[in-house]
């Protein structure tokens, strides 16, 4: 296991650090600056230059980030230039909305992938085999901001079934938080159910003509236990692999979604930070997601062994 594990945590504070510094570096190379936006309409270039002076963005860029680092190992990521907050406060209150967001959205693609997936397996070539390839590739073609928009029109303005906009806290009651979700969950999870679905498929229809599923069709085995005993096991690994990624994509959707439906998560919170350059603010989201993605992906790794044990030792 500590194979499976040992090569994503050694990358892990490199990762880091040319994933800060190329945002650090991006950041500065942009037009304009926090200065700017926080001088209001039409300033003086003297006041601009003072702003700056104050949040020390006259000093050379690669001082700037390595103070960041220093402060950041220190569990300190400055504050906002816009509210004066400290980002570490910001991240947190934002946190619990893209992640409920996340979970809802990933339940959804798993349930919906491995159903339509297991629907088309069991009947290759047939009627529904070509509906499920067919929705899947529509799915797939469809981005999740349009879908996000179609949704609100039919389930929101035209029907009032679901709230165009706003969130519920978990606190409230389960119900009225999934409630504020549904929409923008199912905007996010059509394109990772998809290729989940698409994935399942294909692993198991070339599991299908293997020695081990021949061997325990010989011995009577009912197909339901084929499926679920035997070949989802072996087939589960790749479609496992995809999935880790499109977690990472799925991640990358919560800016859009999140603004189309106000949602109060990180990805509009960085939406917004990106417009003024607020760097302490963009950074510390850089750093949050960053370390999210490396961390589902060493899970990801380590559940190779868990779904397979042939595997532990493979690498």
């Amino acid at each position: 296991m500590l194979k499976l594990v040992g090569r994503p945590l050694a990358a892990l504070v490199p990762t880091l650090l040319v994933v800060t510094f190329s945002v650090f570096l991006l950041v500065e190379l942009a037009p304009g600056d926090a200065g700017y936006a926080l001088a209001g309409e039409n300033p003086s270039p003297e006041a601009v230059e003072a702003i700056r002076r104050e949040l020390r963005l006259d000093e050379p860029l690669l001082q700037r980030y390595l103070e960041w680092v220093w402060h950041a190992l220190q569990g300190d990521l400055g504050r906002s230039y816009l509210s004066n907050q400290p980002v570490s406060e910001l991240l947190v209150q934002r946190l619990p909305v893209t992640l409920s967001l996340g979970v809802v959205s990933l339940v959804l693609a798993v349930v919906a992938g491995f159903a339509l997936g297991i629907a088309a397996a069991s009947r290759p070539g047939r009627l529904v085999d070509r509906v499920v390839t067919a929705v899947s590739s529509v799915m797939l073609a469809i981005p999740s901001f349009w879908l996000a928009l179609v949704l609100v029109l039919i389930f929101a303005v035209s029907r009032t079934i679901f709230p165009t906009l706003g969130y519920a806290e978990l606190s409230q009651g389960a119900g009225d938080w999934l409630y504020h979700l549904t929409l923008p969950a199912v905007a996010l999870a059509m394109n990772p159910a998809a290729t989940v679905a698409l994935q399942l498929k294909s692993a198991l229809i070339a599991e299908e003509g293997s020695d081990y599923l021949m061997a325990a069709r010989a011995k009577g085995l009912t197909a339901s236990s084929l499926l679920f005993k035997h070949a989802l096991k072996n087939a589960a690994v790749p479609v496992v692999a995809v999935l880790g990624f499109r977690i990472a994509a799925l991640l990358g959707g919560t800016v859009i979604i999140e603004t189309i439906f106000v949602l109060p998560g990180l990805g509009l919170l960085a939406q917004q930070t990106a417009i003024n350059q607020d760097v302490p603010v963009i950074l510390g989201i850089v750093t949050v997601t960053t370390l999210f993605v490396m961390i589902v992906n060493i899970i990801v790794d380590a559940s190779y062994g868990l779904i397979n044990p042939k595997l532990r030792g493979a690498r």
